[in-house]
This record gives C-alpha cells, structure tokens and sequence, in this order.
C-alpha cells in the first residue's frame, strides 16, 4: 500500500530516550515532508506539589523547531489534569495527549496512565473539561485494560463522548508491560466502536508490518511506533519510499544519527564526560540491534570518552 496524507505516522515518547535531541536529529536525518512524523514529549508529570521543570524544557527546547511535537502529560485526578493542562498551555502549544496507558506499576498503583482506566468517573469529568476548553486539541493514548483486555467496554462510550483528534490504542493490558500477544479482536471491537480516529501502537518493527496492519484493519487512522522507531530508526522513511533498506544503509544512516545526539550532548552537558556517557550509551539497548552483541558489549562496558568513541567506531 502506497503512504497516503490521511495516513498519520507517529513516534511514541520513551522515557529517557526520545527526548528533544533525539527527537530534532531523527527528523533531520529522516524526516520526509509528504508524510511528516508527529513526535510526542516523554510524559510530562505532576512531582511534589509542582509540574516537573526539566519535562516543560524538553517541550520548550529550541530543538523541537523542525518537528511536529505533541505535549504528553500523565495525572491521576482532575487537579493534576489542571494544572499540566495550563502549564502546557503557558508553553504556547495547542495539543495535549493524555497518557492513559503507562503500565509502570508504581504510576498505575496511583491511578496514573492506565490506573485511569479503571476510573470512570474521573474519565467523564475530564471530558466535560475538555469541551471547555475550545484553545485546545486533545488525544489520548491508552492500553485496553488493567488486568483484562475488555476494560476498554466499560468506558468507551464516556470516551465517544469526548472529541479527540485521535485515539492511540497499545492492545495489550498494563499487566502485561511490553510482552504477550496483541489483542487483535478486542482491538478491531474497539475500532468499530470508537467514535474518534484510531491510531494502533505496538510491536511495529519493519516497514512490511505497517503494511500488513493498514490491510488488517481497513478503519486504522495511523500507526504510532516507539521501540520499533529506536531499534529501526529508518523504518519510517522506509516504508515512505516503498523498498527497505540494506542493513549496510541503515547502520550508516543509525551511525549519523548517534553522532549528532552524541555532538550535542559533549557541547551542552556541563557535568562531565560521565554525565555525556550517562545519556547517550542507554540508546544503544535499541540502537545495537543493527549491529554485533560483542561490538555493542564493549560500548556498554566504556567509562570514559576516549574509550567509548573507540568501542562506537570498532562495530561491526
């Protein structure tokens, strides 16, 4: 199937990886203007009484000027809902996604992500705040359940009720993290159900699958990728142009991508060379998919500057 503008193609926000450098360096090296990938902010979080500072710098940075960037915000109740709502809006962007599927079990035990989903109540007094709120475009990016994969049933209708740009559904359960079968019924229920566009999330790792996904369910309104876009970064523009790529040009390619991420953060960071080392060699737990185990050991095992560029230069 050919890309098509009506087709939207989104990165997932990871925690700790695709923040604004990452973010800026992918659209830069990948980015294709005939179907433009929308970015979205790591969740930006309600901590000790305030909003995060370091959360609003990221969607804030200049490095989100050559991108299309969705704030993500997570919250377990209607004060916090508030409150990351303005402070979005302070920062002069328009769009919020509502983080209803973080499975990590120490937010979800709090309500947040998809504890929310097991909240009805809250869920509706969030919609009837969003219909006020006419400066602002709302999404929501959710799993399909707590524990069970039919929680979704209990609150869609509350969800059709409010107007969304679109809904990102990961078709597992929070239970389940990242692991164990998609729930491909439950999932095409819901399209069927939804009111609001539906984008799916999950598992997508080579260009054939977004393919394969749009031929499965034909009311599919976009992908949304984010393991996937680290360990393939190219996988987008691949499927853009409609042949995949050799593995020698997606390395080459994945290799001036680190670069630039890299470049930047020996420029900006001003904490030393473990603090650089600290954030860029955690992107090679996806990055060193395209390369040898042994090569990728040695960058893992790197604790100074000098070592760290030899080990990134020896892979193979």
């Amino acid at each position: 199937m050919t890309p098509s503008s009506d087709f939207q193609l989104m990165a997932a926000p990871l925690q700790g990886f695709t923040e604004a450098p990452f973010r800026h360096f992918h659209s830069e090296i990948y980015g294709m203007e005939e179907c433009p990938l929308t970015y979205f902010t790591p969740f930006i979080r309600w901590e000790r009484g305030e909003v995060r500072n370091r959360d609003l710098r990221d969607a804030t940075s200049e490095l989100n000027s050559n991108h299309q960037l969705i704030p993500q915000i997570i919250f377990k109740d209607i004060n916090e809902f508030l409150r990351l709502v303005d402070a979005v809006r302070n920062t002069g962007h328009k769009r919020v996604n509502l983080n209803m599927g973080c499975p990590f079990v120490p937010q979800v035990r709090k309500g947040r992500g998809a504890g929310l989903l097991v909240k009805p109540d809250i869920i509706a007094e969030i919609g009837r705040h969003i219909m006020s709120m006419t400066d602002m475009e709302f999404s929501i990016k959710m799993r399909l359940g707590v524990e069970r994969p039919t929680d979704w049933r209990d609150i869609i209708e509350i969800i059709n009720e409010i107007n969304l740009s679109h809904l990102t559904i990961h078709p597992r359960t929070a239970s389940q993290q990242y692991a164990g079968e998609l729930h491909a019924d439950e999932f095409n229920r819901l399209i069927d159900r939804s009111a609001n566009p539906v984008i799916f999330n999950g598992d997508i790792y080579s260009p054939s699958q977004i393919n394969e996904l749009r031929q499965r369910y034909p009311g599919l309104h976009g992908i949304m990728i984010g393991r996937g876009l680290l360990m393939r970064p190219s996988i987008i523009a691949e499927w853009q142009q409609g042949q995949e790529w050799t593995r020698a040009e997606r390395a080459t390619r994945l290799l001036k991508l680190h670069d630039e991420i890299f470049n930047h953060y020996n420029m900006t960071l001003t904490g030393g060379e473990t603090q650089i080392l600290s954030k860029i060699k955690p992107l090679w737990e996806y990055f060193g998919s395209e390369f040898d185990r042994k090569s990728v050991k040695r960058i893992g095992k790197a604790n100074t500057i000098s070592s760290y560029r030899m080990a990134v230069m020896q892979l193979s």
